[in-house]
C-alpha cells in the first residue's frame, strides 16, 4: 500500500468514526475513581478494620475539599454552575428518563448533577461525624455513631442509584459513560 493509499485509510477511519469531545478532565477523573476506591475501602474495613477505615475517612475528607474547590474554578464541565440545576429541571429530567426520552448532555445532566451534590453532601455527613466521633468530646456518644451509620448506608444507596442511572443514560443515549470517565472523551454530537 502506497503512501497516499494509508493516508486515504487513516481518513475514512476518522470520518467514520464520530467526532468526540474532551470532557472530563484528569482531576475529576482521578477524584471520581479515588472515591469509589476509597468508599470500597471505608465500607468494608468498618468494624473490622479501625485504622483503614479511619485513613479512608480522611482522604475522603481531602477529596472532598479539593473537589469543592475545583467546583469553583475547574474547567467547564468540572463547576458546579455548569451542572447544578433547580429542582423542578431535575424532576422533568427524570420524568423524561423513565419514559426514555431524557435529552442528552455532554456535561452531567440534571440528574447526574443533583448526584454530585447528594453524595458530596451524604459523604460530607459520613466523614464530618466519622471525625467527631473519635475525639475526646463524641467518643461513643450515641447520636453522633448514628449519624454516621445512616450517613453511610444513604451514601451506599446513592452510589446503587447512580450507578442504575449511568446504566440507564448509557443505553438510552448509546454511550460508554463509564469509559468517558475513564478516558475524559465523549461523543461530539447527539448520532
Amino acid at each position: 500500500m502506497s503512501v497516499s493509499n494509508i493516508d486515504r485509510a487513516r481518513e475514512a477511519g476518522r470520518a467514520a468514526r464520530p467526532a468526540s469531545i474532551k470532557v472530563w478532565d484528569p482531576f475529576v477523573r482521578v477524584f471520581h475513581w479515588s472515591l469509589v476506591a476509597l468508599f470500597a475501602i471505608a465500607w468494608f474495613s468498618a468494624d473490622e478494620w479501625d485504622r483503614a477505615h479511619e485513613v479512608s475517612g480522611y482522604a475522603i475528607a481531602g477529596l472532598i475539599a479539593m473537589r469543592l474547590v475545583w467546583g469553583l474554578i475547574g474547567t467547564q464541565h468540572a463547576r458546579f454552575s455548569d451542572f447544578v440545576y433547580r429542582p423542578s429541571t431535575v424532576i422533568a429530567y427524570l420524568n423524561d428518563s423513565v419514559f426514555l426520552r431524557a435529552k442528552r448532555h455532554i456535561g452531567h445532566n440534571p440528574a447526574g448533577g443533583a448526584m454530585v451534590v447528594a453524595l458530596l453532601a451524604s459523604l460530607a455527613v459520613a466523614v464530618g461525624t466519622g471525625i467527631i466521633s473519635v475525639s475526646d468530646r463524641f467518643w461513643g456518644v450515641e447520636w453522633v455513631e448514628e449519624v454516621h451509620e445512616v450517613a453511610s448506608y444513604l451514601t451506599l444507596g446513592l452510589v446503587v442509584a447512580h450507578v442504575l442511572g449511568v446504566v440507564l443514560a448509557s443505553l438510552q443515549h448509546r454511550e460508554n459513560l463509564v469509559r468517558s470517565m475513564i478516558t475524559g472523551w465523549k461523543r461530539k454530537n447527539d448520532h
